[in-house]
């Protein structure tokens, strides 16, 4: 009886580790989260109203969504096809088995390399006076200026974008890829299938709720960045980000409500890609196991 009321007393301090980050998640991201969405149907003298969903149908501010939507499908379609190839070379390809570590290492680096610094990095070897335009300019006589490219905009933001999506793929879809066990492949041989069918008929089935969740994960990840395309476009490229930072930190286009508004589209947005991700992980991990 003793032993029971004693385990019954220590059972709670498994559960201390939690507090942290329980604290954590609530002060600063689920807090935060109902301050916007309580805000986003407040007018400015505090009462309820819808107006502030109804100016999201402005034509600017859907052509900004519509570029936000367009960069992070470009990023995360882009993002996905190059990030699992390179980590199909890493696991299942010939390359040497030492490259993993640094590969694998340098994902996770720069997968988190993002912000002013990401922004600063491409300004200064693909800006104007960046280190590959002034090379190609003065070795080979190439501007690529001259020939359309602007890394202040749509594909330059892309480009951008990508020295994250592609690390953060290859992180995501590595353990997937190694879950395909060699039997599978070895009996798809045995009973005659070619390299190419054993991916269209085996590998690729199993592998397809993870290649659906990580694109929408890269999704999400690319419309919620802001620092980035703030500090590489500055205004020059209206993304729902820079629009939401107008609307509450502007000095002309100041209205804290709408930018609210601003940011619950785009927690519904980023919600859904991030409910659709979950869904698809575990019916990939079932279907693995």
């Amino acid at each position: 009886m003793a032993d029971t009321l004693a385990a019954r007393r220590r059972l709670p301090l498994t559960w201390v580790g939690m507090v942290p980050f329980t604290a954590f998640a609530v002060l600063f991201l689920l807090l935060p989260t109902m301050y916007i969405v309580v805000g986003a149907f407040r007018s400015a003298d505090g009462g309820f109203t819808f107006e502030n969903l109804v100016n999201l149908f402005q034509p600017s501010i859907l052509a900004s969504y519509w570029i936000s939507i367009k960069i992070s499908l470009a990023t995360a379609v882009f993002g996905c096809l190059i990030g699992f190839a390179i980590a199909a070379a890493v696991t299942l390809g010939g390359l040497p088995n030492w490259l993993r570590g640094p590969i694998m290492t340098f994902s996770g680096v720069a997968s988190n390399f993002a912000g002013v610094p990401l922004a600063f990095a491409f300004l200064a070897t693909l800006g104007r006076l960046g280190l590959v335009t002034v090379v190609l300019k003065q070795w080979f006589g190439f501007n690529i200026y001259a020939h359309g490219f602007n890394l202040l905009s749509f594909f330059g933001l892309t480009i951008t974008y990508l020295f994250f999506q592609i690390p953060l793929m290859i992180l995501i879809i590595t353990p997937a890829l190694d879950g395909l066990k060699r039997e599978w492949k070895e009996a798809a041989s045995i009973l005659g299938a070619s390299g190419f069918q054993y991916w269209r008929i085996v590998a690729l089935p199993i592998l397809w709720p993870s290649l659906l969740g990580t694109l929408a994960l890269l999704f999400a990840n690319s419309f919620g960045a802001v620092a980035t395309a703030y500090a590489l476009t500055g205004s020059s490229l209206s993304i729902v980000p820079i629009m939401l930072y107008a609307q509450i930190r502007g000095d002309v286009l100041q209205d804290p409500h709408l930018g609210y508004a601003l940011a619950f589209g785009m927690i519904v947005i980023t919600g859904i890609a991030n409910f659709v991700y979950v869904w698809l992980r575990v019916r990939s991990e079932r279907w693995v196991k």
